[in-house]
């Protein structure tokens, strides 16, 4: 009985001991979950921020807007930190999917140029703060076009047929189209949209593919000689190859405004808030301008930054080139008409 007895006691202790061990290695770190477009910070940033603060980053990306927002909105997610883009967080905060900043944990706010405070998709700075900027424009391959590149019209030009590469993205693709009729690309008369639609499926025999992130690697090893372009990406593949160049065409582009939010659903909003100053931090910011290639809303990194890319037009443009150009804004239930005008287009691929 004694013998029994004393089995069960060492057994009792080396079970606590197990579970002794196992709280002892458990990592009851802080977890912030961010969500996040691909290619779209400098990975460093997210190890220091770890180290910094000792926690731990859950760090995921998401292709578009759209794909972000029917995550978030089916509420399957538990995400703190998102980075959409102007026309979504308006949408967002419609729909009471963001939570309001307290400021107070955002010091670094000040350093955001007074030009990218106030915007009508949040005229009170109360729910995003700016993380860069830019436009949509083409970029061309100079040894394969010899044409001037200053219309979106050269992409509907049959010389350039299965040489030419869009963005798989409804705005970007439909908004391109209807700048190109000089229509604006908030439109939501029936009519011109049937326009847009009927100029897409004209221009299909002509596109080599519709792309994403892969389109940087493609232009860069010259598998076409036009492509629809994010400004950022365009500057990188032109580091990467100097046969490549980039043009804003003349009756307007998309120019657009990234931000750091958080949604409703995040239960961990001050450590949130305290990433979103990191990330506004002068050389936080400066490091991921410097990874990404996209524009920054901050004048002390752009003075740290070399002269031959601030004077690059790609990357910041003067008033004149944005002439005609506009900000995407929220179709609300127009975007129906947008998404079945896609669809068909897709369909005839």
């Amino acid at each position: 009985m004694k013998k029994i007895f004393k089995n069960i006691v060492l057994l009792c202790i080396s079970v606590l001991l197990i579970f002794g061990m196992t709280a002892c290695g458990k990592d009851d770190k802080q977890v912030l979950k961010v969500y996040n477009w691909g290619d779209y910070i400098d990975k460093s940033v997210i190890e220091s921020f770890e180290k910094e603060y000792n926690v731990k980053v859950v760090y995921e990306e998401f292709a578009t807007n759209e794909e972000m927002y029917a995550k978030i909105k089916a509420g399957s997610s538990d995400y703190d930190v998102l980075i959409p883009s102007d026309y979504m967080i308006k949408k967002m905060i419609d729909e009471d999917m963001l939570h309001k900043l307290d400021m107070n944990n955002v010091p670094n706010y000040k350093l955001i140029q007074e030009r990218f405070k106030n915007l009508a998709f949040d005229s009170k700075n109360e729910y995003s703060v700016p993380y860069m900027w830019g436009t949509v424009g083409i970029l061309y391959n100079k040894t394969m076009v010899d044409d001037p590149v200053d219309s979106w019209k050269i992409l509907w030009n049959e010389k350039y047929k299965k040489k030419i590469f869009m963005l798989d993205s409804i705005r970007d693709s439909i908004g391109i189209t209807q700048k190109m009729l000089g229509y604006s690309l908030n439109s939501k008369n029936e009519k011109e949209l049937q326009d847009v639609k009927a100029a897409l499926i004209k221009q299909l025999p002509l596109v080599l593919s519709y792309v994403g992130d892969e389109v940087k690697d493609k232009m860069i090893g010259g598998e076409a000689a036009l492509a629809v372009v994010w400004s950022g990406d365009a500057m990188y593949m032109k580091r990467e190859n100097t046969d490549l160049e980039y043009a804003l065409p003349k009756e307007g582009t998309n120019i657009w405004y990234d931000s750091m939010v958080i949604p409703s659903s995040s239960k961990n909003t001050k450590l949130a808030e305290e990433f979103i100053n990191y990330m506004c931090r002068t050389d936080i910011a400066l490091k991921n301008v410097e990874f990404i290639g996209y524009s920054s809303p901050q004048d002390e990194v752009i003075k740290q930054l070399p002269e031959e890319l601030t004077s690059d037009k790609s990357a910041y443009p003067n008033i004149e080139d944005l002439k005609n150009s506009e900000v995407f804004e929220d179709l609300s239930s127009s975007l129906e008409n947008y998404d079945k005008i896609w669809t068909e287009v897709k369909a005839n691929y």
